[in-house]
């Protein structure tokens, strides 16, 4: 449908951790699909490379960039680069982060440091660079993503996390309010319980729901969502899709549940 066609799409955490389809990755083959020109962005190398390798197989336009987005300099270069090779940013998806589990008397100082400049650090930098050049443009849509466990506690205990999460909602309602009038959108997702290469390379979350035995994991995942089961990177990739094309043109400062129900329940 080239529902993005004319658009340059920086995708931040477009690799994924491994086999499989993360929800950064995901999203950069459905812009590319749509008609973008995907700017890759990992920290790991090869991943960006292979999620570019993705695209031009399909016929798309893709380049990957390598940067370690909880430092400025590396964000800097990044949208540097970013407009060296196409010139513009009309949608920047902040898809970067980390869990690790543990309550506020068990993580370690050093891991609440390193998580928050993981998750809230890394979108901070990229809004601060990409956002003047979106106002020099004349608009574009930012897309951070959070999580559901922003919003309510899942029965796991990775209070960084969820305490990282919540505070990209506020900054995404404040940083809408703030360039509304540049006609800049800035918008978040919150994933519920997905399928993806990160849940299961995150030995804290196995040992948290079944003893590290992940296939125990998905399982009891899957029970927990009114609709039976867990959702996949498809699932972000396509709300993702919706905020960044213009159908979603007057919509700015929301946080696009996906989750198959589970913040409805009570328990």
């Amino acid at each position: 449908m080239e529902r993005l066609k004319g658009k340059t799409a920086l995708v931040v955490g477009a690799g994924s951790i491994g086999p499989g389809w993360g929800n950064g990755k995901a999203t950069a083959v459905t812009f590319a699909r749509e008609g973008a020109q995907v700017f890759c962005v990992d920290r790991n190398a090869a991943a960006a490379e292979e999620t570019a390798k993705i695209i031009a197989s399909e016929g798309g336009k893709a380049t990957a960039f390598t940067a370690d987005v909880s430092r400025a300099a590396d964000v800097e270069a990044m949208v540097e680069a970013c407009l060296k090779t196409y010139g513009r940013i009309d949608v920047l998806d902040n898809n970067v982060g980390i869990a690790e589990t543990g309550n506020v008397v068990e993580v370690s100082e050093a891991d609440w440091d390193r998580v928050f400049a993981v998750n809230l650090k890394s979108a901070y930098l990229a809004m601060k660079h990409v956002i003047p050049v979106m106002a020099r443009q004349g608009g574009g849509s930012i897309i951070n993503i959070s999580s559901i466990a922003s919003i309510r506690h899942l029965g796991i205990s990775y209070v960084s996390y969820a305490t990282t999460k919540a505070a990209m909602n506020q900054m995404t309602r404040t940083t809408a309010v703030e360039f509304a009038p540049k006609n800049i959108r800035v918008n978040a997702i919150l994933p519920g319980l997905m399928k993806t290469p990160m849940v299961e390379h995150s030995a804290g979350l196995a040992a948290s729901y079944a003893a590290g035995d992940v296939e125990a994991m998905w399982r009891a995942r899957d029970a927990q969502v009114p609709m039976g089961h867990m959702g996949e990177a498809w699932d972000v990739a396509n709300a993702a899709l919706f905020l960044a094309s213009d159908e979603s043109k007057y919509i700015t400062g929301i946080e696009l549940v996906v989750d198959g129900g589970v913040t409805l329940k009570v328990s």
